[in-house]
C-alpha cells in the first residue's frame, strides 16, 4: 500500500475530485482529505491510499503539477511521521522550575 501526498490543493477540491483524477492510474483504496479541526475548512492537502505500488508511482509522475480544480497540485510519496503519538499518550512532565533552581544552587 502506498500513501501520497498531494499539496497545494485548491480549498473547494473534494475527495471525489481527487479519486477521479487518480483512478485514471489505478485503483484507489481511500482519500483523506485534511481539514482543520475548529472549522472544519480543508487545509489545502490530502493523502491518497493506492494498494500497487507501480500504479501509485506513475500518478506521482504524471500528477505532479497538474491541474485540479483550477490548481497545479504537488504530488508526492508521503512520508512515514516517526515518533507518533499513540491516541491517549501524553508528553513528558516538563521539569519544575524550582526543582530547576534549587538544585542549580546546591552546586
Amino acid at each position: 500500500m502506498t500513501s501520497i501526498f498531494v499539496g497545494n490543493l485548491s480549498y473547494e477540491a473534494t475527495d471525489s475530485d481527487l479519486r477521479s483524477v487518480f483512478e485514471n492510474y489505478g485503483h484507489v483504496s481511500a482519500v483523506q482529505m485534511m481539514t482543520d479541526r475548529t472549522t472544519g475548512k480543508s487545509r489545502g492537502f490530502a493523502f491518497v491510499r493506492m494498494p500497487n505500488m507501480e500504479d501509485a508511482e506513475e500518478a506521482i509522475a504524471r500528477l505532479n503539477g497538474a491541474s485540479v480544480c483550477g490548481r497545479a497540485i504537488s504530488v508526492n510519496e508521503a512520508n512515514e511521521r516517526e515518533n507518533r503519538r499513540e491516541p491517549g499518550m501524553s508528553l513528558p512532565k516538563a521539569p519544575n522550575i524550582f526543582d530547576l533552581l534549587e538544585a542549580d544552587a546546591a552546586v
